[in-house]
């Protein structure tokens, strides 16, 4: 039996069940931010994907939680407008998933994770040592679309320096299985880019 029903019927919170559970898997911006005091935070977002390539712009939409609250990450591009996008990949899975825990403001996730700080060049904000692949961000936009629980805030940010392991990028291929990016699924499930196939566009 199928189900036709208004999205206003739905409220926040099913469709939230529904639209992870079926736009799926999604790409993961693991991204790095500062306050303006020079702390730093880092978050995995999968509201998540490319959205110009000239300019070339990232977007992420991190959502305000249960009650309202607006997430670190966008308290800190409010005060340091830039971030750096990691691509985490499947071998750094487990510390992507210990930086979404909801940590006290003044707590370091890096610190927490275990994961190292590196500079990433004309940037404050730092990278991750461990990441292979990191987009470093200015701002260029944050579009708000509500204050009400589970809202979103769509991050436009335009990358201006790039890092790549060589062994993952040769300049003009990204080798998918040195990657071996993960996505994100409902609930605690998450994707393996392992089983693929391929389709020629047509003319």
């Amino acid at each position: 039996m199928s189900d036709t029903r208004k999205a206003s019927e739905l409220g926040a919170d099913l469709l939230y069940r529904l639209f992870s559970g079926a736009i799926a898997p999604r790409p993961i911006a693991w991204v790095s931010t500062l306050d303006s005091a020079g702390n730093a935070n880092l978050a995995p977002f999968s509201f998540f994907n490319v959205a110009s390539v000239d300019p070339p712009v990232l977007a992420f939409s991190p959502l305000l939680d249960g009650q309202g609250a607006a997430k670190d990450t966008l308290h800190n591009l409010d005060e340091v407008a830039e971030c750096v996008v990691h691509i985490g990949g499947e071998a750094l899975a487990e510390p992507l998933n210990a930086t979404s825990a909801s940590l006290p403001r003044s707590d370091d996730e890096f610190l927490h994770a275990g994961l190292t700080k590196t500079a990433m060049p004309g940037l404050q904000v730092p990278r991750i040592g461990e990441a292979p692949l990191a987009f470093g961000c200015r701002v260029r936009d944050v579009i708000r679309f509500g204050d009400r629980p589970r809202s979103g805030n769509l991050v436009l940010a335009e990358v201006v320096v790039v890092h790549a392991d060589a062994d993952v990028w040769d300049g003009r291929h990204v080798n998918i299985e040195v990657l071996r990016p993960i996505g994100r699924l409902a609930g605690a499930d998450y994707s393996r880019t392992t089983d693929r196939f391929s389709l020629e566009r047509p003319r």
